[in-house]
């Protein structure tokens, strides 16, 4: 069965000075099931990682690191989406029409949703979606 994987999550997995217990699940979960992510994802990773960079939080070869240790996931990019559905979620829950877009994708598919950002579980939650806990 699938899931869906938040950017939050992976901002665990590539910063060394962060851990949380729901980021190792995840990362358990992951060997028996695969992640559905919204196209925006590879983005978002991409843009914490030389954030990141700039912050001394990680090196460019620690950042391509984690990149390649992230491709050894089964990780799948979904690139259908429900506009209508992102924004009513995006207005609805006053989330960012980036997490809606995960939100959505956990909705259409009735799966668990893995994140670490409190405005986004609470909103699955309001809306039915269940979380990986």
């Amino acid at each position: 069965m699938a899931f869906v994987l938040d950017a939050s999550i992976c901002v665990v997995w590539a910063l060394s000075d962060e851990s949380h217990p729901l980021a190792d699940a995840t990362m358990a979960k992951l060997k028996t099931e695969y992640a559905l992510v919204p196209a925006l994802w590879w983005f978002e990773i991409r843009n914490v990682l030389t954030s990141s960079e700039r912050r001394k939080r990680i090196t460019v070869e620690g950042s391509q690191e984690f990149l390649e240790f992230l491709a050894g996931f089964p990780i799948r990019e979904e690139s259908e989406r429900d506009e209508n559905a992102i924004f009513g979620f995006a207005r609805k829950y006053q989330l960012s029409f980036y997490d809606a877009a995960y939100l959505e994708l956990a909705h259409r598919y009735g799966i668990q949703l893995a994140t670490l950002d409190s405005a986004l579980r609470k909103a699955a939650e309001a809306a039915k979606v269940p979380l990986l806990a």
